[in-house]
């Protein structure tokens, strides 16, 4: 490891160190996970809240709490029990354009998943392979048979409201929430639960949001003007050089910058005071 790399995997660990805290997960969709004991819980609500996980933060709370409160105090039930009465349920349920249909719909084949297999990580495991470079082919695969599942039931293609939903990497989406369900669910420390025992963490991709993609940027870790998926998996090799075993091991911390610390990728004063001070002072349109 050269001393670039050395001094950059420093101030990374100093901001673990001081954000990856689980005093520190709200306003965080993963707070909601962390409302519940039993691990069949926490992994529907993590793969729910991720999925509702864009937008402004106070939005996404709010649509959380709302969903979290139409399904009662076991969300696995509630989808384990899914019938056409709890689809009334969430009929009025909206989250910007996630509609309660297109969440209903959801429910639908996770309930198939449920019953089939027993949980989440039971079916994505089936597209796993340890061999592959990173979890970019089975999440492609765990997209492309739920959306199998629809067709079947349905006989046409899923509304663009579902595919949304299963945002599928085949498509050259960054798959942000997705990836940070996985994150959730596969690492194991003070915030990630660490329920997924069958997928190896060095394999995960970093969920990329306009803050990720910014401080990244500013890490010099990428330098393209749009997020894809070629923008996540080139993020995700820079990490691995300074941690090859837990690449996306600084993501909640890093994205603390921008939630907690207010980060808008220009000069304040309080900026000083960050560890990442010096990378941002080295940019040449980042004047004081």
């Amino acid at each position: 490891m050269n001393k670039q790399i050395t001094q950059l995997k420093d101030t990374l660990e100093k901001l673990y160190r001081k954000y990856n805290q689980h005093r520190l997960i709200k306003p965080d969709p993963f707070q909601f996970v962390h409302r519940y004991s039993e691990p069949a819980d926490m992994e529907i609500v993590a793969f729910l809240a991720s999925a509702l996980a864009y937008g402004r933060v106070k939005q996404i709370e709010k649509s959380s709490n709302n969903l979290l409160a139409r399904m009662g105090d076991s969300p696995f039930e509630f989808i384990r029990d899914f019938d056409e009465q709890k689809r009334t349920k969430l009929k009025d349920f909206r989250h910007r354009f996630t509609s309660g249909d297109c969440l209903s719909d959801l429910l639908s084949l996770l309930k198939k998943v449920l019953y089939q297999y027993g949980s989440i990580e039971r079916f994505f495991a089936q597209g796993y392979n340890r061999r592959d470079r990173n979890i970019i082919p089975a999440l492609s695969k765990f997209c492309d048979s739920l959306t199998h599942m629809h067709v079947a039931e349905h006989n046409g293609e899923p509304n663009r409201g579902l595919r949304f939903l299963l945002a599928n990497p085949s498509r050259g989406s960054a798959c942000k929430r997705l990836n940070l369900f996985l994150r959730w669910m596969v690492r194991d420390d003070d915030v990630d639960t660490g329920l997924w025992k069958s997928v190896d963490k060095a394999k995960l991709v970093v969920p990329v949001d306009v803050h990720m993609a910014r401080l990244s940027g500013i890490l010099g870790f990428h330098s393209r003007k749009t997020v894809s998926l070629a923008t996540a998996v080139q993020i995700t090799e820079a990490f691995a050089e300074i941690e090859p075993a837990d690449p996306v091991k600084y993501d909640f911390a890093l994205s603390r910058i921008g939630i907690v610390g207010n980060c808008t990728g220009h000069y304040r004063s309080e900026c000083e005071l960050c560890e990442l001070f010096e990378y941002c002072s080295r940019r040449e349109d980042w004047a004081k």
